[in-house]
């Protein structure tokens, strides 16, 4: 099936067979997957009809306009953007069954336990460890910067399993239980007064066998799946004209023209052809996904996301003058969804300094399309050929 009018077809279908207004959510989105209709570039089975990703836009057209519910993605994105693209290329077929319908419906939220305390922008240097007992794998170690970990049912890990060989070499990639014992999960406050993020402690938790992703100390391959399609969800997401940073401020200049001077006329119209530009490019991103797997074009549009977040939030801070120094509310938070949008300017203007950070840092990722987009001259590694037991920490 390749045909739009199939899919449509398709659509009606499940529209007549589970009407939005009369359907329990749940039973709706289960239905939905079921009929192949969550991804369908996605395999049959699995919550696909293995068509062109492109026709996806027809389903969701079909399913806005009869008013049906989606799986509130800002909620489980971790699981959508991260989780999911990994399990359908790395999973064995019973992890795929049982892991990927809750996780699209939204029964199960995911999280990454990938970034240490000592191995951040450098992660290949984690040092969290994995050791073999039988059929299990023994667990030690800390996680740090772990987006949703207080609401996740699972995580996605990557661990050492082999000291003696290099950094990149002996690492693998696990599913973790996150409600078994031995996980301790702490909230991280930050600078918005939110805890959004949190550190993890693992303390001899034991993970079956039959939760690894991928072969043995070829974790890092298995993780550099992950990474890219995080790179590509959190800076090429799709948004309408004047959505994301730049929607603010557009309506505050339109509204309270007392605050507009010439300077910040010209800054505005500058960041708005950029945010226009980023949009546009990130289309064109989604376009090129239908093609196959995400290149290091999603490392440059998390650069440009991140960039112009902080200018944009920075700028309405300025334009809104006093008022911009005001704060909402400082209250201990623990979000379960992540909204860089959300609240006031104060909160904007803080929240987007994190986005530099979270989802691989702006300089690393300035490598790697330095590297693998301009085809400059790699950056010189050292200990690209020491066993991580011996490299300086």
């Amino acid at each position: 099936m390749t045909d739009a009018t199939e899919v449509r077809s398709l659509t009606k279908e499940l529209l007549a067979a589970h009407p939005p207004a009369t359907t329990d959510r749940t039973d709706f989105l289960k239905a939905r997957f079921d009929a192949g209709l969550a991804w369908v570039h996605y395999p049959v089975g699995l919550g696909g009809l293995g068509v062109p990703r492109s026709l996806q836009a027809v389903v969701d057209a079909e399913l806005a306009a009869a008013g049906a519910p989606d799986n509130d993605p800002r909620r489980i994105g971790i699981g959508l953007g991260m989780a999911a693209p990994t399990i359908l290329r790395f999973g064995t077929d019973e992890q795929k069954q049982s892991l990927l319908r809750p996780l699209w419906v939204g029964e199960e939220v995911w999280c990454q336990l990938f970034s240490e305390p000592g191995a951040g922008s450098d992660l290949a240097a984690l040092g969290t460890r994995a050791v073999r007992d039988g059929d299990e794998w023994v667990v030690d170690g800390q996680k740090v910067w772990t987006s949703s970990a207080h609401v996740a049912r699972w995580a996605i890990l990557i661990a050492r399993t082999d000291p003696d060989l290099p950094k990149h070499q002996g690492i693998t990639y696990f599913v973790c239980d996150m409600t078994d014992p031995g996980v301790e999960v702490r909230p991280l406050r930050q600078i918005t007064g939110e805890a959004e993020f949190n550190e993890v402690f693992l303390t001899g938790v034991r993970i079956p066998d039959s939760r690894r992703l991928g072969a043995v100390g070829e974790g890092w391959k298995v993780a550099q799946t992950t990474l890219m399609n995080e790179r590509v969800s959190i800076g090429g997401s799709r948004i309408p004209r004047e959505g994301g940073m730049i929607g603010p401020v557009a309506k505050t200049w339109r509204e309270r023209p007392e605050l507009r001077t010439h300077d910040l006329h010209q800054r505005l119209l500058d960041l708005w052809v950029e945010a226009e530009v980023a949009r546009l490019a990130g289309e064109r991103l989604r376009q090129q996904l239908v093609a196959g797997q995400p290149g290091p074009e999603g490392s440059g549009m998390k650069l440009a996301f991140a960039r112009l977040n902080q200018e944009i939030s920075g700028l309405e801070v300025e334009l809104r003058g006093e008022e911009g120094l005001l704060y909402d509310d400082w209250t201990m938070r623990r979000p379960e969804l992540v909204d860089f949008t959300g609240r006031d300017a104060g909160y904007r203007y803080l929240r987007s300094k994190g986005n530099s950070i979270e989802g691989g840092t702006s300089e690393v990722l300035l490598n790697i399309v330095a590297e693998r987009v301009l085809g400059l001259p790699s950056e010189p590694r050292s200990d690209k050929d020491i066993a991580w037991k011996d490299l300086a920490r």
